[in-house]
């Protein structure tokens, strides 16, 4: 009996010590991140360019900067969710939203989708400078 408790203890503090500690440790993202973006539109069919992101400031999960693009530079804001590898990020002066992973230590993927008139899609693989 006295192992049959032990064992689920043991077992338990086992599997529930893993998860708590990836929550503490929210991965820093801090950095200039540069890669290629593949977009697709009805306006502007197929299109790949390289792409510039910079993240300036990170509290905790929360983080912000800002990118440059063909009509100029938008500033956004984000989370890290508490996977700590999926990212969420948009800006005030745009009508879609990214989408992304945290690949590795210096590779993260951002996707941006937006529907309407101005139908977007597109994503870039990053890499951390």
């Amino acid at each position: 009996m006295i192992f049959k408790i032990l064992y689920y203890f043991f077992f338990s503090f086992i599997t529930y010590t893993p998860f708590s500690y990836a929550n503490d440790h929210v991965p820093n993202i801090i950095g200039t991140w540069v890669g290629k973006n593949d977009t697709v539109s009805e306006q502007r069919g197929f299109r790949s360019w390289e792409k510039k992101v910079e993240i300036l400031e990170q509290n905790g999960r929360r983080f912000k900067g800002s990118f440059s693009y063909t009509d100029g530079t938008k500033n956004f804001f984000g989370v890290i969710h508490p996977d700590n590898q999926t990212i969420t990020w948009v800006a005030s002066n745009s009508r879609g939203y990214n989408l992304g992973k945290i690949l590795s230590k210096n590779r993260i993927s951002a996707c941006y989708v937006e529907s309407g008139i101005d139908a977007t899609a597109g994503c870039a693989d990053l890499t951390r400078k």
